[in-house]
């Protein structure tokens, strides 16, 4: 099976929950687990959240896009802002790190992301915005191919 979604929307903080469970109830259809769908829905939050308060500083006027594909047992999401970009992906990945500490930002969104997911992907330049590209192999999907 081979499907897929895109979505595009303002980077607000009321849309972060909007993207999770649209995200959510797209990956449905591979019948996740519990635990499988809590964690998709969470690095969903976590990038969301990253475009919106680093990438695009909260400005309404930036957009948001995800495109999400669904193949057999896998699920690939892509999260994509035009905002100002990561200087340092490296130092941006670090565990506690965070460019915003004013706003009590955790620094572990990338970390989240990276234990959730079989694969994390950055690729991001100053002034040019952020991609996040997530995938998963999920095993109750597995389970029923076989």
């Amino acid at each position: 099976m081979k499907n897929e979604m895109k979505l595009e929307f303002s980077a607000v903080s009321e849309n972060e929950a909007f993207a999770r469970v649209s995200v959510g109830a797209f990956a449905a259809q591979l019948d996740p687990d519990m635990n499988e769908l809590t964690e998709l829905k969470t690095v969903v939050s976590e990038a969301v959240t990253n475009s919106i308060i680093h990438g695009y500083d909260e400005n309404p006027s930036g957009t948001i896009a995800i495109l999400v594909k669904i193949d057999t047992d896998t699920i690939e999401v892509t999260i994509k802002d035009e905002g100002i970009g990561i200087d340092n992906i490296d130092k941006a990945k670090e565990p506690l790190f965070t460019s915003k500490p004013e706003l009590e930002r955790s620094g572990m969104g990338f970390t989240i992301m990276e234990n959730f997911m079989d694969e994390v992907e950055i690729i991001s330049e100053p002034d040019s915005g952020t991609t996040v590209y997530l995938r998963k192999r999920l095993a109750r999907s597995q389970t029923l191919c076989n």
